[in-house]
């Protein structure tokens, strides 16, 4: 699942080249993408694309005041075409679900790998008119997110700080891959009480929440597109590295697994030498 950084150079790359640009058409190919319809999707046709930004896990293509939000979801992509086909492709033909296609030939098309269709199209008069964004959290890289706001999040929260940092209710845009990686960086393990945290143990996560984020947008800035999925698991020292050594204390990296995701961490930086449990095993153990 792309996440803050991927978005944020996805929105610098549409911007660069959609902005300006007016919509020729929009051709929906798959049913399940779209999510509203009022306004409806062909009152985009003949507008003017005039900015595209990241909200959170969203990217929000405002066109002559109507706003184009798309939420790409775990397995969902955005491919950019210097020239798209004149001709629409048939709707429920592959993993297309959405075509938009602009005034210079120019266009980009939405697709989504898999049977679990997740991928969410809107098209609405105000951004918050989508509920996910409205509720958003603020944004860790947002030059106002201060040691003092983040402190602020944590305090008094009776829950794992690693499903805290993924709630975009309370943070803005950090998904499993990089909660994963700021954890790790921070030395804390993905157990612990928010509330519990120490004001060291916050000052770490604060700075590397910032940390980890900023140093991913740059590594992606300058990526094709199609190779975003590729430039993150590049940069990833305990995610998705299970069985691997760690990159700082040459622990092996070991993994607590779910129903349909799991997190990996190093036990000696982040936990004290100890195991955590993983209760998928456990279950099948008992």
């Amino acid at each position: 699942m792309p996440e803050l950084p991927e978005l944020q150079v996805l929105a610098e790359f549409l911007g660069e080249r959609a902005v300006g640009r007016v919509v020729a058409r929009v051709d929906v190919l798959a049913v399940s993408v779209l999510k509203t319809y009022d306004p409806p999707v062909d009152a985009l046709g003949g507008l003017t694309v005039t900015a595209v930004a990241r909200r959170g896990k969203f990217l929000d293509f405002d066109v002559d005041g109507l706003h184009l939000i798309v939420h790409l979801a775990r397995a969902g992509s955005l491919r950019w075409h210097e020239r798209v086909s004149g001709r629409a492709p048939r709707p429920g033909k592959g993993p297309l679900g959405l075509r938009v296609s602009l005034d210079d030939g120019s266009g980009f098309d939405l697709a989504e790998a898999g049977t679990q269709k997740r991928m969410a199209v809107s098209v609405v008069r105000s951004p918050d008119d989508v509920e996910g964004i409205a509720s958003l959290g603020p944004d860790p890289l947002d030059p106002g997110f201060d040691r003092a706001g983040f402190a602020a999040l944590a305090a008094g929260r009776r829950t794992r700080i690693k499903g805290l940092l993924r709630d975009q209710k309370v943070i803005a845009g950090v998904g499993n891959a990089y909660s994963d990686e700021i954890l790790h960086a921070a030395r804390i393990s993905p157990f612990a009480i928010a509330a519990d945290l120490s004001a060291e143990q916050v000052d770490r996560l604060f700075e590397a929440t910032r940390g980890v984020l900023s140093a991913a947008v740059e590594r992606a800035r300058g990526a094709d597109p199609g190779s975003l999925a590729k430039e993150k698991r590049a940069g990833f020292r305990v995610h998705g590295r299970t069985g691997r050594q760690c990159p700082v204390c040459g622990d092996t990296i070991r993994e607590v697994s779910y129903a349909d995701s799991a997190l990996q961490y190093c036990a000696t930086c982040q936990t004290g030498g100890k195991a955590l449990a993983d209760r998928r095993m456990s279950r099948l153990l008992k």
